[in-house]
């Protein structure tokens, strides 16, 4: 695949320094947890020398064709099970893992999946198209109570409990199956002036939920220094505060809550160490760039003996 047809897929956010991050021994075996357009992979093969080996895990099937000609093992799978395919694949340890948790920019841009605001599209979200739940089973099924804590928790929609009501009330008459049937109903509902902000903070909530984002998020993290080598790299860039607190609390304190674990003679258990006290973010020219690195962190520890 040429690079620009990459670009077009996904432009890679933050690339040379989450990468600089994660390779430290060039002959070792690194994760690339969120393949996509192959971006993070490709600068990941060229800091490798031909010992090393890079496994990276996609769940979404049009990320396929993108690995064609890449000395990459690519795992069609989320990558909440990531020891057991480690294990399936012969690898018990790992030098590296490295997660862009952000959205494609390819599946925001075709409409039949359902991501974006732009399109007429249908209210689909899944990253997996062979998992069952879609944006529209919830709007249609969840409870209001349920509508008002996703849109407040997932979303931080402010009016998440009128929203909610409001979209109850309109389902009875008319069941939600498009983008443009839900932004009918959010329209009487935006503040003036920041209906887009608006727009992607309900989506963002749906497809979290769709793609149970935040628990295969834990379920990652919680495995990661059972698979990391002593010195190997934990790399993620997150998207959101949700995310990203997740991400700091083990990095910091060892723990998804951020209380610190101890063991019975009251010894801190921390198996990571920060490496970059405060997050990375994208610079001005890469935002100008990619504005939707515009909201990217990237945080880096390492595994402690």
């Amino acid at each position: 695949m040429e690079s620009t047809e990459m670009v077009m897929y996904h432009q890679p956010v933050l690339l040379k320094q989450s990468v600089a991050g994660l390779v430290w021994n060039p002959s070792g075996t690194y994760v690339d947890l969120t393949f996509g357009g192959g971006g993070h992979s490709r600068e990941i093969l060229e800091r490798l020398s031909p010992e090393g080996r890079l496994l990276a895990f996609d769940q979404d099937p049009d990320a396929v064709v993108n690995a064609e000609g890449m000395n990459v093992t690519l795992i069609a799978a989320n990558f909440r099970f990531l020891k057991r395919y480690l294990k399936l694949y012969g690898v018990k340890k790992v030098h590296g893992i490295l997660g862009d948790l952000g959205v494609s920019s390819h599946q925001f841009d075709i409409p039949d999946r359902g991501f974006s605001t732009r399109f007429a599209g249908p209210l689909d979200m899944r990253m997996d198209t062979s998992a069952s739940t879609t944006a529209a089973h919830i709007l249609n099924e969840y409870s209001e109570q349920q509508l008002h804590q996703l849109l407040g928790m997932y979303g931080e929609v402010r009016n998440a409990r009128t929203l909610a009501q409001a979209l109850v009330a309109e389902r009875v008459q008319n069941s939600f199956e498009t983008v443009d049937d839900l932004k009918r109903v959010l329209s009487r509902f935006a503040p003036k002036g920041r209906g887009s902000k608006y727009y992607a903070q309900v989506f963002q909530a749906l497809r979290i939920q769709v793609n149970e984002e935040l628990t295969v998020l834990k379920e990652m993290l919680e495995q990661c220094a059972d698979v990391l080598l002593p010195g190997g790299r934990l790399v993620i860039i997150s998207y959101h505060s949700l995310e990203d607190r997740l991400v700091k609390n083990m990095m910091s304190k060892g723990s998804l809550s951020g209380e610190v674990q101890q063991d019975f003679y009251g010894n801190v258990l921390r198996p990571f160490r920060p490496i970059i006290k405060k997050p990375v973010v994208p610079s001005a020219a890469e935002i100008a760039e990619n504005n939707r690195a515009r909201s990217a962190k990237l945080r880096i520890a390492e595994r402690l003996s």
